[in-house]
């Protein structure tokens, strides 16, 4: 499975932290995931067949979704709104 490296890791990590050493929030694991979904998605346009993978992203994108729900809970709709456009979901 294709991880993201650890520049973009880190990249990630910078932009949705809520303070200085924060690599666990909603924010941040949203972000990862997303990277993480996207680069996974990416290569399998190429590899139509690779099952395997599709079934990590099918999980992946299914904690993301998680972890989206916990966020409206917890920080309320406009947090989300907010993540949702910084990512590119809606």
């Amino acid at each position: 499975m294709a991880k993201p490296n650890k520049v973009n890791k880190n990249q990630v990590i910078e932009k949705f932290q809520s303070h200085e050493g924060d690599t666990g929030s909603p924010q941040v694991q949203i972000g990862i995931l997303t990277e993480r979904i996207n680069n996974l998605a990416d290569h399998l346009k190429g590899h139509k067949r690779d099952e395997h993978s599709r079934r990590g992203l099918l999980k992946m994108v299914g904690k993301r979704r998680r972890l989206i729900k916990y966020m409206e809970r917890v920080e309320g709709d406009e947090a989300v709104t907010k993540l949702m456009k910084e990512i590119g979901l809606k």
